[in-house]
């Protein structure tokens, strides 16, 4: 639907928002691609238009691709607006007045791969937003004996297989389905779904062969017709609402900013509201850029200037001051309402997306809102606090906040699809601040999380080194080499590790008698630092004599300080040996029947 059949009507119906999500390799350009060359095929050429980070398709045309499946009568719709989203995170920043911009998703996942770490992340996005979705299962053609149907539907191109490729097949999507089930999303193939609204289908679909691209479209279609019907009216001469999609410098007009607009419409010399890393922007529409058509993209001047642009379509605004401006803001056309207004309006917009801080914690940065929110709800399951988080390439401002950190883990930037400025990459260099950079958020967390974990472990081995050992040890018979000063006797360790240096006692009854230092450790005739659970050594102990205080057969312990006791019971527990447990608990168990609280 072009701006002209729309304006002379001001309650229209705008075109439903399609966005299009999935793990990178499974074919989402090529599906988009497809589309429209489908459409060009069928010699619709000049009724796609290639808009600014979208592409409609109207009503007839997806009725020439689908053939007999969409009959143009039966919807009141114009067509469908696909958003050329470069990532599923790009998805999550497009909202419109807090909820999602896209009216509906196509996850695309590859019928071989399955699920992968981007899929994971583009269900978690799409069930926090509550956007409707259906998964196009692509890559059907490199099913092995797989018998190409170009452009046919799916149900008549399946028909077609061996009974071998459709089981294949059969296999995959099922797998995809119980992946789907796994996520708490109930599936099944999109012709046995009975109810859209509890149940995600599934259409199987080749984005090379364009086999179950027509079913794709009349799902689509069909849902939006069916249940978004209502939010699709807008009032196309009402002030125009949207989204930023991107912010770039185009030559000859400086910073522009990609938009959807999903309401109203644009004008050039509009006053208007953008969301900025300060303040909102306030700024007025110099030029309003839409592409030319595909078949004149080539040529030098790529853009056409048009006056005003009406919901829902893709633009490039060039504006003045747009330097500050976020991907995933909002922009609001002020017109006839008071600016202050407006600019409230967009203020609140992006409080919604700010993202909780912490006195201590880890800076994040990212590319764009919707990717920093993303990022934030990752590191809050996954109970890691934040300092600063903010779009945009590290900076040199950013190592010098992480290097502030109290806790050398959180002396740490994590950079979600960002660059780092050569004097920033300099400065990491010079301080200790630790940097991660991934484009798979679930990565970026888990390479974190890993250096936490070393780093514990690391001084975990270092306080475990520096604290006093439990052990149980027992004074065999007929091995006393010398009564005193010191006692050397043979012993047996019963559990835990013998040091040398440390005091010995035992228990008598409920209380722990000191005896004296081991002062000594043999084994086989040699020196040795420590014996551990099952060995017989020699020790010498300064302090007791043998047949007064010692004697043959007695039970020792070493003598643990109570605060060593607490840190090995309470943070040491699953790093010591579980025969150093067995001691551990065994000199507790006799102190608490003193003292209930003792080493808590």
């Amino acid at each position: 639907m072009s701006d002209s059949d729309t304006r002379d009507r001001p309650d229209a119906l705008r075109t439903p928002i399609v966005a299009v999500l999935g793990h990178v390799d499974h074919g989402k350009t090529s599906l988009l691609d497809k589309i429209r060359g489908s459409a060009v095929s069928e010699g619709e050429a000049g009724a796609i238009t290639q808009h600014i980070g979208a592409t409609a398709v109207p009503l007839d045309t997806i009725s020439g691709i689908a053939g007999s499946l969409v009959d143009p009568d039966d919807f009141d719709l114009p067509g469908l607006l696909f958003i050329d989203t470069p990532g599923h995170h790009s998805f999550s920043t497009l909202r419109s007045r807090g909820g999602a911009l896209a009216d509906i998703a196509v996850l695309v996942v590859d019928v071989n791969d399955g699920f992968q770490p981007q899929t994971e992340e583009a269900i978690d996005i799409l069930k926090r937003t509550g956007t409707p979705f259906i998964v196009a299962a692509n890559k059907i053609d490199t099913t092995p004996g797989w018998n190409p149907q170009e452009g046919e539907p799916i149900q008549a191109s399946y028909e077609a297989q061996s009974d071998r490729a459709r089981s294949r097949l059969d296999e995959n999507l099922y797998e995809i389905i119980g992946q789907l089930s796994d996520a708490g999303f109930s599936a099944d193939l999109y012709w046995r779904v009975q109810d859209f609204q509890g149940n995600i289908g599934v259409v199987p679909v080749s984005a090379v062969t364009g086999e179950g691209v027509p079913d794709l479209l009349t799902v689509l279609m069909g849902l939006s017709q069916r249940y978004m019907k209502d939010q699709m009216a807008i009032d196309v001469e009402g002030p125009g609402a949207g989204t930023v999609l991107e912010v770039k410098d185009e030559k000859g007009f400086g910073t522009t900013l990609d938009v959807v607009m999903y309401d109203g419409t644009i004008r050039e010399g509009d006053e208007v509201v953008v969301g900025g890393m300060g303040d909102p922007i306030v700024t007025e529409v110099r030029a309003l850029l839409q592409p030319k058509p595909l078949a004149e993209i080539r040529t030098e001047k790529r853009f056409d200037r048009v006056d005003s642009v009406a919901a829902a379509a893709g633009v490039k605004i060039a504006a003045p001051d747009l330097d500050d401006a976020m991907a995933g803001a909002p922009v609001r056309v002020v017109r006839d309402r008071e600016r202050a207004l407006v600019v409230a309006d967009v203020e609140s917009e992006l409080a919604e997306i700010e993202v909780e801080t912490e006195e201590e914690g880890v800076v994040v940065k990212a590319d764009t809102l919707g990717s920093l929110e993303a990022m934030a709800n990752a590191l809050v399951e996954a109970e890691v606090p934040i300092l600063r988080a903010e779009v945009g390439d590290v900076a040199p401002r950013d190592v010098a906040v992480a290097s502030t950190a109290a806790e050398a883990e959180h002396q740490v930037i994590l950079g979600f699809n960002v660059d780092v400025l050569s004097n920033a990459e300099a400065e990491v260099e010079e301080t200790d601040v630790r940097l991660f950079r991934d484009d798979v958020i679930y990565q970026l967390v888990e390479d974190y999380e890993a250096f936490v974990e070393e780093r514990q472990r690391a001084q975990q081995e270092t306080v475990l080194d520096k604290i006093i050992r439990p052990a149980r040890f027992q004074i065999l018979p007929d091995h006393v080499f010398r009564q005193n000063n010191p006692a050397v006797v043979g012993v047996e360790v019963l559990s835990g590790t013998l040091k040398n240096n440390t005091y010995v006692g035992r228990f008598d009854g409920n209380e722990f008698e000191r005896l004296g230092q081991l002062s000594g450790i043999q084994k086989n005739s040699e020196d040795v630092s420590e014996a551990r659970a099952g060995e017989r050594v020699s020790v010498a102990i300064d302090g007791p004599t043998v047949g007064r205080q010692i004697d043959e057969g007695d039970e020792l312990w070493v003598d643990l300080p109570e605060k060593h006791a607490k840190i090995l019971e309470q943070e040491l527990d699953g790093e010591i040996p579980a025969d150093e447990l067995e001691a551990l608990q065994g000199f507790l168990d006799n102190h608490r029947r003193r003292d209930p609280f003792w080493g808590k």
